[in-house]
């Protein structure tokens, strides 16, 4: 512990976590041994999210984890189900925060919130989960990052290394005692389970939320925020990473006024930065915007060109070694289900809405309806067939040239109409298209957003008979 300025609360049951870190071989870092892991070893990502859905049925306030080779098509692990469920405070989470230290083991940090929690109740925890490796996990603990703020709230913690104190700030969103207003405090640590007293990190004048701090970048330091006052993803900047030393160099980005928690994360390919941000009107959505870090200048992603992960909720995204993503992988699996997204209208996904099929724009309920199991062609096992995962033994198959959603009957005549042979995609042969195997020259396609299948001569033909199937 340090003297002075000292560390000077502790966690609940500090010793017993201490031992059960010692026996998981998660041990935390002094600043003798802070090495940082080199970036070079890094060839994908992974993406950490709680989840809702547009009228809460698929709230799920725990961690779940997803992959990606390029940090733009995601692949949910677990098949999207929680990984790391909450098991003290008010045993539910949001937010989470997910950051490889320097000795190059893991923490997840989170808010701690239950499902349907009032949002602005005093709470001075945290959940803290730690990892050597990404799929073995300490038990779930609560760490106190503001007890000096009895009356407010923590929320969306986030972590940054400080060389200068050689111990990682914890940054979140709170009020402080004789403020009316949020701002980021910030508390640091050198083994998440005691911190030193809370402090204010940026004060914008009015309130600000959910911070995200990128350290040694063109020398410069980084800061990005929700800004209450312009309802922007603000992006400040320092030499130092001191308290209180960020300046706005832009004034961000906004899709809409419910567009919070920036996520920052850099291309592993290129010097590009990608800039994620979540939205609570609707819920289950993210936009993306990519650019450059040090001029602020963002450019908004198409929706063609990257899949979150269904429901989704205020992402944290690091890039991580090939062998830590099959690692997880092999320790969580994939997923079952895919979902197939429209080409020409890319925030529609292909579903089925009283027994029609159709294309609609996400986020919808029920959610499920958009979520198939893509089976062995009825009629061709070389070909595919669109299994309903929430009406199982039922298929899109097409009648009178309208697709539908029916029950198997088990004869010949279903089994040709629900069967498809995958093409390369008539626009854009990354993508996929699916040519009738009874109708040869027809193509599943939507038409004023109702699935059918029909010729295909022109672009916009092409176009609505395009897919990407993803999930």
């Amino acid at each position: 512990m340090w003297k002075g300025n000292a560390l000077t609360r502790s966690s609940t049951r500090s010793a017993l976590v201490v031992a059960a870190t010692l026996l998981a071989g998660v041990i935390a870092p002094t600043a003798a041994q802070a090495q940082v892991v080199p970036d070079a070893a890094d060839a994908a990502y992974v993406m950490g999210y709680f989840k809702e859905s547009l009228n809460g049925g698929g709230n799920v306030n725990a961690v779940h984890f997803a992959v990606s080779n390029d940090g733009l098509e995601w692949t949910p692990l677990n098949n999207n189900d929680a990984i790391l469920t909450p098991t003290t405070g008010t045993r539910g989470i949001r937010d989470p925060f997910l950051y490889r230290l320097n000795d190059g083991t893991w923490v997840v940090l989170a808010t701690d919130i239950p499902v349907g929690g009032d949002f602005t109740r005093p709470n001075p925890n945290i959940h803290v989960w730690t990892s050597p490796d990404l799929v073995t996990w300490s038990t779930d603990r609560l760490l106190n990052v503001n007890w000096t703020n009895p009356a407010s709230y923590s929320w969306a913690p986030a972590v940054h290394w400080d060389p200068v104190r050689r111990a990682y700030g914890i940054t979140y969103t709170t009020v402080p005692q004789g403020y009316s207003y949020s701002v980021i405090n910030v508390v640091y640590t050198t083994d998440f389970v005691t911190t030193t007293t809370p402090a204010v990190f940026h004060d914008a004048g009015s309130g600000i939320l959910d911070s995200h701090v990128v350290t040694g970048v063109g020398g410069q330091n980084y800061l990005y925020y929700k800004s209450n006052a312009t309802l922007r993803l603000v992006g400040t900047r320092s030499s130092s990473v001191e308290p209180r030393s960020f300046r706005e160099y832009t004034s961000g980005v906004v899709e809409n006024r419910c567009t919070e928690a920036p996520t920052l994360v850099k291309s592993l390919t290129s010097n590009t930065w990608r800039l994620w941000g979540d939205t609570f009107c609707p819920n289950a959505k993210f936009d993306l915007w990519q650019g450059d870090l040090l001029s602020g200048n963002w450019t908004k992603v198409s929706r063609a060109d990257y899949t979150a992960p269904l429901n989704g909720k205020h992402n944290t995204v690091h890039p991580v070694t090939t062998a830590d993503r099959d690692r997880m992988v092999a320790r969580y699996g994939t997923t079952s289900w895919n979902r197939l997204k429209s080409y020409n209208f890319p925030g529609h996904y292909v579903r089925h809405a009283s027994n029609a099929g159709v294309v609609t724009e996400q986020p919808f309920e029920p959610f499920q309806d958009s979520q198939w199991r893509i089976r062995p062609g009825l009629s061709n096992p070389s070909a595919v067939s669109f299994e309903s995962v929430n009406l199982p033994g039922r298929f899109l198959r097409h009648q009178g040239f309208q697709v539908v959603l029916a029950a198997n009957d088990g004869t010949s005549g279903f089994a040709a109409d629900a069967t498809f042979t995958r093409e390369a995609g008539l626009a854009d042969a990354s993508w996929s298209s699916f040519r009738s195997v009874n109708y040869p020259t027809h193509y599943l396609r939507h038409s004023n957003f109702a699935l059918r299948v029909d010729p295909v001569s022109t672009a916009t033909d092409r176009a609505d008979a395009t897919f990407h199937i993803g999930h």
